[in-house]
């Protein structure tokens, strides 16, 4: 082991299917349990947490609460004065935790480090969530005329594709279909229990209802109440830490690469800039290459599994090519092959991605890291990938605004 190396020790995230306001919770009764749990999993002491770090987007709306910090410390005695930061990049949010936290191990500042991604999002009208979760997008410059704003961002990117390459929607549906498949497997989802028809992913405005332009129904991720932790350490920690569990390196994960890009707040802007380049959102390109740069991995043919984002399956559809396992703009290639299919070449979201697992959207990239370091530590059960030795992530805010890539791999 190196001292540079940022090793991932194991966490734990609440039940994306709970609603914690129908059981009159309040958004720190799910930090305290998600904290608590992830160490209880981890076998960590409190008294050995030396900073945290939380991923959340909007609490001050959804909850009016604020602070965050002073609610961690009050989760156990011995949080009390640690070092504590909040970290807000809309549905990015908990990657800018995670980046923060892992530099910090990289300073040499603190051999532990928690990170929690939390958001409480079921405790308002589906009105009032779109309404909190549109502060995301350029507030009254851009999406005016839509009813539900990332919906129709959404559907606007599908229109790009559309211009650019040819979009059929029956792949749209397919990688839907897939999440929801995968999410079945995975006890933490919020759509375990649902039911679909052989009609639920087409174009049927009955069993697949349009939302906003070309995106319908069970295209979209889940409005979710959820948290998810993890805690990463320094490579001095790890050896310590290994020793006293009698536990050996294949309980751990290595943040191996990072990437980390922010573009121009406008969608259409993006468009603009990118119109005469292959990919679509060139920058989202670039942070999965700055991951797999910084981790050694030349292609993606390296990767076992991918944990992206999937607000919408156009986004993932996107992921596709972006990440390389297609050209650009044939990222219906790798759908029509079974490719990102649980037991496909490089399967996608075998968590079930926001669309199968959920979406609480401060907790979402804090999550990604969580499955990521399950699948290398043959830790995800039921929807665990064979021989997953390298994971990689991808997680962005905002239409694309704030994008960070990770690639998580056995600590060898």
């Amino acid at each position: 082991m190196t001292a540079s190396k940022v090793f991932v020790l194991g966490g734990a995230q609440t039940d994306f299917a709970r609603n914690w306001a129908r059981d009159k919770g309040e958004i720190y009764d799910m930090l305290e349990q998600v904290v608590l749990a992830g160490l209880s999993d981890a076998k960590l002491d409190p008294g050995e947490i030396q900073s945290a770090h939380i991923g959340n987007f909007a609490s001050e709306l959804f909850c009016r609460q604020g602070q965050l910090g002073g609610l961690f410390a009050r989760i156990r005695p011995e949080f009390n004065g640690l070092a504590t930061m909040r970290h807000e990049a809309a549905c990015a949010s908990g990657s800018m935790a995670l980046l923060s936290a892992a530099a910090e191990i990289e300073a040499g500042r603190y051999d532990l480090v928690c990170v929690v991604g939390i958001e409480m999002m079921r405790n308002v009208s589906g009105r009032e969530c779109a309404d909190y979760l549109g502060t995301a997008c350029w507030s009254g410059h851009e999406f005016t005329d839509a009813q539900f704003v990332w919906p129709r961002a959404f559907s606007d990117l599908g229109d790009e594709y559309e211009r650019r390459y040819g979009l059929d929607y029956r792949h749209l549906g397919r990688i839907a279909q897939i999440n929801y498949d995968n999410g079945r497997r995975n006890p933490h989802s919020q759509t375990r229990s649902w039911k679909f028809n052989e009609r639920s992913f087409t174009l049927d405005d009955e069993a697949n209802p349009v939302v906003e332009g070309r995106v319908r129904r069970n295209d979209c991720g889940q409005i979710t109440d959820g948290a998810a932790v993890v805690f990463l350490a320094s490579a001095r920690f790890a050896e310590r830490y290994m020793q006293r569990v009698s536990g050996s390196k294949q309980d751990l994960a290595v943040i191996r690469g990072w990437g980390h890009r922010t573009a121009t707040m406008r969608l259409a802007d993006k468009f603009e800039q990118s119109k005469d380049q292959q990919y679509v959102l060139p920058h989202l390109r670039s942070a999965i290459t700055d991951a797999f740069g910084r981790a050694g991995v030349s292609d993606v043919g390296q990767i076992d599994v991918i944990e992206t984002h999937d607000c919408f399956a156009v986004t993932e559809y996107a992921a596709i090519d972006h990440f390389g396992i297609t050209a650009p703009g044939q990222s219906w290639r790798a759908v029509e092959d079974g490719s990102i299919e649980a037991r496909g070449r490089i399967p996608i979201n075998p968590s079930g991605g926001l669309i199968g697992l959920g979406h609480p959207v401060g907790a979402t990239g804090v999550r990604m890291m969580l499955d990521a370091w399950k699948q290398v530590a043959g830790r995800a059960g039921e929807y665990q990938v064979e021989q997953a030795k390298t994971v990689a992530t991808m997680n962005l805010g905002g239409s694309a605004t704030s994008v960070v890539s990770f690639v998580v791999g056995t600590a060898d």
